[in-house]
Formats: C-alpha cells, structure tokens, sequence
C-alpha cells in the first residue's frame, strides 16, 4: 500500500485508528503518512473465494468486480451533494443481493437495475444520468421521458412520510364540530 498523496510506500504509513464495519464484514482503518502527515481511510475485506461472473449483454465475461460499480455511481453523483458513505452502501446492498440470488453468473442488467433502484431514491439527477448509460437511450426523447417519470414519481410521493409527530397546532380537533 502506498500513499494516495505523495505516493510514500507502506513503511511511511501508520495506522492510527481501527474498528470494524459492515457488520463485521471489514475492517476500517484510519492512516496518516509519515511524509507529507496527511490523513486517509482504507478497508481490508476478506476476498471472496467464490467468484461471480458478469454476463455483458453483447455476450462477454468478466469477473466481478465492486469498484465498476463504485466507479459507475461516482460519474453519475459527481459534483452532487452525495456522501461517499452513501455510495459505498449502495454498493454493499447491491454486492450482497447479487451474491445472495446468484451463484456463477449474474447479467450486467440486473446489476444495473439493482443500482438504479437504490440511485433513484437517494438523487433525482445522478440517477438519470446513470438510467442514460444503463438504460442506453437513443434520442432525446427517451431521455426527456425517464426525467419526467422521475418528476411525476416525486408528485405521488407522500410530504408526510416519514414524519413521527404531528404539530397539534395543525392536526384536525375529536370535539365533533361542538
């Protein structure tokens, strides 16, 4: 491991905070670099001895691989106001249903739904522009249609889900009209 800064090898870094996460799935270790003393985060996983392939829909096979779709998520959120930490549960959700319901080969459409799913709850627009590589739109068009079934998604959506209490101030009075 090197520095992702200055490129100091591992004998320049030191570890300075460790705790699990994931649910015990990893290891987050906090790091500083000896040399130019900035801070950075890595993850230790255990690699996963069974190995899924992705079935490409041209036809070809490639392993698995979790930064592709890190990657994927990071083009479509850049410059929007995503946490990383929300990309990365993105990408542990849709890494832990693909290896729960396959056991060899998994198309790279049913990733690409899984990630579109979770993308178009979290942001409007980086989910739109992910439906556009994913879902491969051809004209303007397509494009203008999907952005406005995520608007008229939004119209349907309840403004009081998800609210715990109610303002007494606002909530209609039990004394019948008397």
């Amino acid at each position: 491991m090197r520095c992702p800064f200055c490129d100091a090898d591992k004998e320049s870094l030191k570890v300075i905070d460790s705790r699990g996460c994931d649910g015990g799935k990893a290891i987050r270790r906090r790091r500083q670099c000896r040399s130019c003393s900035k801070r950075f985060t890595t993850y230790e996983r255990i690699e996963q001895n069974l190995r899924l392939t992705v079935v490409k829909s041209d036809g070809r096979r490639q392993p698995w691989q979790r930064d592709k779709i890190l990657a994927g998520l990071e083009r479509a959120c850049f410059k929007r106001p995503v946490p990383e930490t929300e990309l990365l549960r993105i990408c542990d959700e849709v890494e832990e249903e693909v290896f729960k319901t396959h056991d060899r080969e998994v198309p790279s459409q049913t990733i690409g739904r899984l990630v579109t799913e979770r993308l178009r709850r979290l942001d409007q627009v980086a989910y739109v522009r992910f439906a556009s590589v994913y879902k491969r739109f051809k004209t303007v068009e397509e494009l203008v249609d999907e952005a406005r079934s995520v608007i008229d998604a939004r119209r349907f959506e309840d403004p009081d889900q998800g609210r715990l209490f109610i303002d007494p101030a606002s909530a209609p009075s039990d004394d019948g009209g008397e």
